[in-house]
C-alpha cells in the first residue's frame, strides 16, 4: 500500500547529463541514482544533482538483482519511482544511419526488466514518437502489454508536443505515466505557448556575440566558428526565420547537396523565429548545416547555453567537459528538466504526497 508520510523516490534509466532527474527533484521527488553507461555525463550529472549518484552500468548486462543489491532496493516498493528514457535513434523520423543505432533498438525491453523484478509503485517512459510504432515494429507495445500483465494502471499514453507544455521547442515524444497503486493521468496541456523570444535575446542576458566565441566561463555562452562563406549566407539570409532560398540560387555561395531539389532538408541553414518555439534541439544544435540552428537575427548559430536554454536548463546548470560536441551531446539528448518537473508533480499529486524539493 502507498504510504502517504513517506517520500517518492526513483532512478532515473539511461539518465545522461540528468536533466529528467533535476526536474523530477523539482517536482519533490528524491532520485537516489541515475543509471547510465556513458561516463562522459558522470561529473556533469551528480555535480547539478547532489545526493543522487551516477552508476556507470551498461543495462544489457546490469542485472535488476545487482541493481537492487547496490541500492539497498525493496521489491513491490509503492514509493518508488522508475524512469526510463532509453536512447532513441533508431526509432527517430530523423535521418539518422540504423546501422549504428542497432544495439540500441530495444533498450526499453531491457528497462522492461528491472520494471518486471522491482514492481514499482509507479513507472515513467519518455521516447522518441517512432518507438510506439506497431507497423515499424516498435517495442513500445510489448512493455505496454508487459505493464499491463504486471497490473499497472495507465489512462493515457501518447505523443506529446513539449511546446504545449511551456518548453520553448517544438519537441514531440510518447510519454507514459503509469502506477499499480493509484490513478494517474498525464498533464493537461498549458493554454499559452513559450517562444525562442520569451528565453534568448539580450533581454534575457544574452549578449551579442560573433560566430566562433569560446565562453570558458560556467555561463558557457559558446558559439561555433563558421567559415567566411557561411557567414556570408547567413548574411543574406531574412532575420527572424528566414531560409536559404535566397542563396542557393546564387553560383557564388549554393550548396550543390541541395542543387537537385531546392526543398531537400528545408531547414538547414536556416534561423529560428523569434516568435514562435524553437525546432526540437538535437545533438548537433551548435551547427546551422544540421537544422534550423542559426540565431534569429545574429550571424551564428545558437551558442551552447541558449541550447540548454531552450532545454529548459536553468543558466546555472554546469556541463563538464572540454568538448563542444560532448556537451551539446549531453543537451540535445536530455528530458527537457521543466517537463520533467511537470510529469514529476502529475505522479507527486496522484499519490498524494506532501513533496519537498531537492534542488
Amino acid at each position: 500500500m502507498l504510504q502517504s508520510n513517506k517520500k517518492l523516490k526513483a532512478i532515473d534509466f539511461f539518465s545522461g547529463a540528468g536533466g529528467l532527474t533535476y526536474g523530477l527533484r523539482m517536482a519533490g521527488i528524491n532520485v537516489i541514482a541515475g543509471v547510465d553507461n556513458d561516463v562522459v555525463c558522470k561529473e556533469t550529472y551528480e555535480r547539478n544533482n547532489p545526493g543522487a549518484i551516477f552508476l556507470d552500468k551498461d543495462v544489457t548486462k546490469y542485472s535488476p538483482k545487482e541493481l537492487q543489491k547496490d541500492l539497498n532496493l525493496k521489491k513491490n516498493d509503492d514509493n518508488l519511482l522508475l524512469a526510463g528514457c532509453a536512447p532513441c535513434q533508431y526509432w527517430s523520423i530523423i535521418h539518422t544511419s540504423k546501422k549504428k543505432s542497432q544495439k540500441t533498438k530495444n533498450l526499453i525491453l531491457d528497462f522492461q526488466n528491472y520494471v518486471e523484478y522491482l514492481r514499482p509503485g509507479f513507472v515513467l517512459v519518455e521516447n522518441v514518437p517512432g518507438i510506439s510504432s506497431s507497423k515499424k515494429g516498435g517495442p513500445m507495445n510489448s512493455f505496454i502489454k508487459a505493464l499491463k500483465k504486471l497490473g499497472y494502471r495507465f489512462n493515457d499514453f501518447h505523443v506529446v508536443d513539449m511546446s504545449e507544455y511551456g518548453i520553448p521547442q517544438k519537441r514531440k515524444r510518447f510519454t507514459l505515466l503509469a502506477s499499480r497503486v493509484v490513478e494517474v493521468r498525464l498533464p493537461a496541456p498549458l493554454k499559452k505557448q513559450k517562444t525562442v523570444r520569451d528565453v534568448l535575446g539580450s533581454h534575457n542576458g544574452f549578449s551579442k556575440v560573433i560566430a566562433g566565441t569560446k565562453d570558458s566561463t560556467k555561463k558557457m555562452h559558446t558559439a561555433a566558428g563558421l567559415s567566411q562563406k557561411n557567414i556570408e549566407r547567413l548574411e543574406m539570409t531574412s532575420k527572424d526565420g528566414g531560409d536559404r532560398t535566397v542563396w542557393q540560387s546564387k553560383k557564388s555561395h549554393a550548396l550543390a547537396c541541395f542543387s537537385t531539389d531546392k526543398k531537400k532538408f528545408s531547414d538547414t541553414y536556416g534561423r529560428m523565429w523569434w516568435d514562435k518555439p524553437a525546432p526540437t534541439i538535437t545533438t548537433k544544435f551548435y551547427s546551422i548545416s544540421n537544422g534550423r540552428f542559426a540565431h534569429p537575427e545574429e550571424n551564428r548559430g545558437i551558442s551552447l547555453r541558449e541550447g540548454a536554454t531552450l532545454q529548459t536548463f536553468p543558466k546555472s546548470y554546469e556541463f563538464i567537459s572540454s568538448s563542444t560536441a560532448d556537451i551539446a551531446k549531453m543537451i540535445g539528448n536530455a528530458v527537457p528538466p521543466e517537463f520533467a518537473k511537470i510529469l514529476g508533480k502529475q505522479i507527486v499529486e496522484s499519490a498524494g504526497i506532501k513533496a519537498k524539493k531537492y534542488v
